[in-house]
């Protein structure tokens, strides 16, 4: 059973890393075709639908496969199927009544969000991914109630292939057809809804090959809510609520800012200039994807295991387990940022063409760590049952979002805006990490020796990519073009990279025991056993 839990969460794991690679990269692209303009409706929009989605959606997959393995465990055939079908239905009634909430409100949302002209096009096109997605989560979550993630993972990385795709091919067709960025916006945004037909086709597939479309309704017919289905649904929601809601770490913040960013700027210097500096503002989102998501990837891996740990009764291996999640994303995800801090211009102007917000983006990068570290701690709460802690702590950091917004953009701008984010996500990190932190039984080891290395090591990297950031921008003199600026980019990360494994392996910042839980990691350190003396 453990080894079949490990593989499941290996599969979904990689099929979430490449999900998360696509979908931190294309923004890129996107925002090369369709400029700072199309940038700006795009990120308008889809921190709303993301935001309702994951509301609709999120915590329902693992909710149902709960349900569905526990009525697997016991032979009860027809019962996990009753779970799929009764949540089928009331999934696709909330993605009815969401869509309906987008749909028709769509000039609503629009106006708060400050331009009703641009955003209600993109705003109804994206709604009709609702009547999907939500399905899909219960086919997923049924799926997983039997160990079976490969229908998952392959139908999450086609929807995400798929919406790539149609992101760049749409955007680009309105672009050179003259549509301009509104209609650009509502084709990249309507990726969405191709990319859940394909994920939803899929499923479907493997439903066939399983039979489930022909025997799912046996004994589940709809004339009345009995008591059986009213108990399937109380039971799959109140799983799967806090969880939804503790996933909105990420949009919800992105949200506050298409409701308050362009409206506060535009109040300052006029409509032109706000939707300008917003698109961007917004070019942080795929940088600070793409500097979390490695760590996000190895921490969360962990994560799912230690609900599985505690239901076996082996907290402290469940404790251990979380202690290593913390440690890999500290490790992982403090270096990412300082990282991305240190070479935003020339990142900025590799990526995006010139070097416009690059002050807003180099304090965006700690957003990355604070971020990350977030997530990885909400994840070890809920695996220790603390379910609606962290959606109380994400409340705190939304209410001083919206407050820092009002108060710092109209004096520094987009600046003020990332400074925002990075002080909400460090608040509601602290809480959320201090929680965390409270579950542990014994005490986090050395802390005096840890921090101390760590400070040696964050030193060594910041005077390493610094120097020779600044000998190749030497080096290039005035030229500040685009293949300099990529010289310099990926060359400054490469130094980086491997003085920070040189100084991670030499002051023993990963500890003997932890090793033993990360083999492949164990195999790699013994070929650099030299650099642990």
């Amino acid at each position: 059973m453990e080894k079949s839990f490990i593989k499941g969460a290996t599969i979904l794991g990689l099929a979430g890393l490449a999900c998360k690679i696509l979908g931190a990269i294309y923004r890129i692209p996107y925002q090369n075709i369709t400029g700072n303009e199309g940038m700006y409706v795009y990120q308008q929009v889809y921190p709303l639908f993301s935001t309702l989605i994951i509301l609709a959606t999120a915590g329902f997959p693992l909710a149902i496969s709960k349900v569905v393995s526990e009525r697997v465990a016991v032979g009860d055939e027809a019962g996990a199927k009753q779970v799929y079908y009764v949540s089928s239905i009331g999934l696709l009634i909330t993605g009815v009544f969401f869509f309906s909430l987008l749909f028709f409100g769509a000039p609503w949302f629009a106006q708060w969000m400050g331009n009703e002209a641009m955003l209600t096009l993109p705003i109804e096109t994206v709604s009709f991914a609702l009547l999907i997605i939500p399905v899909m989560a219960a086919a997923r979550g049924y799926f997983q109630g039997y160990q079976d993630m490969m229908p998952t993972a392959i139908s999450q990385v086609i929807e995400q292939f798929v919406r790539v795709f149609t992101i760049l091919i749409l955007s680009y067709l309105m672009i050179e057809l003259g549509y301009g960025p509104v209609y650009a916006g509502a084709g990249a945004v309507f990726g969405s809804f191709t990319g859940a037909v394909a994920g939803f086709i899929v499923l479907l597939v493997y439903m066939k090959k399983k039979g489930i479309e022909r025997t799912a309704g046996v004994g589940v017919k709809m004339r009345s809510l009995a008591k059986g289905k009213r108990e399937v649904l109380r039971e799959v929601f109140l799983i799967a609520f806090p969880i939804c809601l503790g996933s909105l770490v990420l949009p919800l913040y992105q949200l506050v800012d298409s409701f308050t960013v362009a409206n506060i700027l535009e109040q300052e210097k006029g409509e032109a200039f706000a939707i300008a500096q917003k698109g961007i503002y917004d070019r942080g989102q795929p940088l600070i994807q793409f500097a979390s998501f490695f760590a996000a990837a190895i921490s969360l891996s962990l994560v799912p295991s230690i609900a599985n740990l505690r239901a076996r009764g082996e907290e402290k291996k469940a404790e251990k387990r979380a202690r290593l999640a913390l440690r890999v994303t500290w490790l992982l995800g403090l270096p990412a940022s300082i990282g991305l801090f240190i070479i935003a211009e020339p990142v900025n102007v590799m990526l995006f063409e010139d070097s416009a917000g690059s002050t807003a983006l180099a304090i965006l990068a700690f957003s990355a760590f604070f971020s990350t570290l977030g997530v990885t701690s909400v994840g070890i709460l809920q695996g220790f049952g603390k379910l609606y802690l962290p959606v109380l702590f994400l409340f705190f950091g939304s209410i001083l979002k919206i407050g820092l917004n009002y108060s710092l953009i109209p004096q520094m701008g987009i600046e003020g805006a990332a400074c925002a984010s990075v002080l909400a996500y460090a608040l509601s990190t602290y809480l959320t990490l201090r929680a965390c932190l409270q579950q542990f039984a014994g005490k986090m080891g050395n802390k005096g020796t840890q921090i101390w290395n760590s400070v040696l090591t964050i030193l060594l990297l910041v005077v390493s990519t610094k120097g020779v950031l600044e000998i190749l921008r030497w080096g290039f003199g005035e030229a500040h073009s685009r293949m300099s600026m990529t010289i310099i980019s990926l060359v400054t990360v490469i130094v980086g990279v491997l003085v920070y494994i040189f100084a991670l392996f030499r002051f023993h910042l990963i500890p003997d025991e932890d090793l033993e839980q990360l083999p492949k990691l164990q195999s790699m350190v013994h070929k650099f056993r030299w650099l642990r003396r």
